[in-house]
């Protein structure tokens, strides 16, 4: 490395420099996917007003930069027209980044629980956390953690109708209960047209689930009751047969409680040996 490169670099951490805003790279780690524009422009506004007060946080990646955070910060600043902005540069690795990102949003409350589940999941996948790793870096525990990413298992189509209506996080874990994206997708009409709220919903839920294993126990013992009313078809056809055949043969049915007896009475022809 170029030793006044090497001597800049190592002044430059720590401190507050001016970048240019070109020079600075998105994070592929970035948790928040999705910005208001109007907040942006309001935020723009105020950077344009005021300047940035709080400078962006970025990490050298080659001769440019990479943005740890202040994704927000950095598109208002372009739409107010700046070329560069105050940035502290860190020197950290991609997970370590990736984390301060996350943290950074939690403090600000900038993100979703999607998007919180979605930034986790991208540690795990991308750098190998564990769960109690990133708990106890995150400063949760380890079964929010698994709360979280239990979100995920919620559809694309059922995420977008769940930010529209404006539900809470125990909202969308209500529905992870059912089965299915059409069975969740019915019940978030029902949350709408009834204004249904967190407990409303989980009792709606659970008394669906109820019912559902009724009707399931219905069809159980239908199909067996079917089978077993097949089964006394065929034999009484088979006595019938005997019966032409001049075989003295009767049967019987008695029902008790959980049960079916059934009897079959066939006479032995004389000439039989015993």
């Amino acid at each position: 490395m170029n030793t006044a490169f090497a001597n800049k670099k190592e002044k430059q951490i720590g401190a507050v420099v001016e970048l240019e805003i070109t020079r600075i790279m998105p994070n592929k780690n970035q948790p928040r996917r999705e910005f208001n524009r109007d907040e942006l422009c309001s935020l723009a506004k105020s950077i344009a007003q005021d300047g940035i007060l709080q400078p962006l946080t970025v990490r050298r990646r080659g001769l440019d930069y990479e943005l740890i955070s202040g994704e927000r910060r950095l598109r208002a600043a372009k739409l107010a027209g700046f070329s560069a902005v105050p940035c502290i540069v860190m020197e950290v690795g991609g997970e370590a980044s990736a984390f301060l990102a996350i943290v950074e949003n939690l403090q600000r409350q900038d993100l979703s629980y999607f998007e919180e589940a979605s930034a986790i999941a991208s540690l795990i996948k991308e750098y190998g956390c564990t769960q109690d790793k990133i708990a106890l870096r995150l400063g949760i525990s380890q079964s929010t953690v698994a709360n979280k990413l239990r979100l995920l298992k919620l559809s694309d189509r059922c995420r977008d109708e769940i930010m529209r209506q404006g539900l809470t996080e125990r909202h969308a874990r209500a529905l992870l209960k059912l089965d299915n994206d059409e069975q969740r997708l019915f019940m978030l009409q029902k949350i709408e047209a009834g204004g249904l709220n967190v407990e409303k919903t989980e009792q709606v839920i659970a008394g669906y689930n109820e019912k559902k294993k009724r009707e399931e126990s219905v069809r159980r013992r239908s199909a067996v009751l079917k089978d077993v009313k097949l089964f006394m078809n065929t034999v009484n056809r088979a006595l019938e047969v005997m019966k032409l055949a001049g075989v003295e043969c009767a049967a019987r049915e008695t029902r008790g409680d959980g049960f079916i007896e059934y009897t079959v009475r066939i006479s032995q022809p004389h000439s039989a040996n015993v």
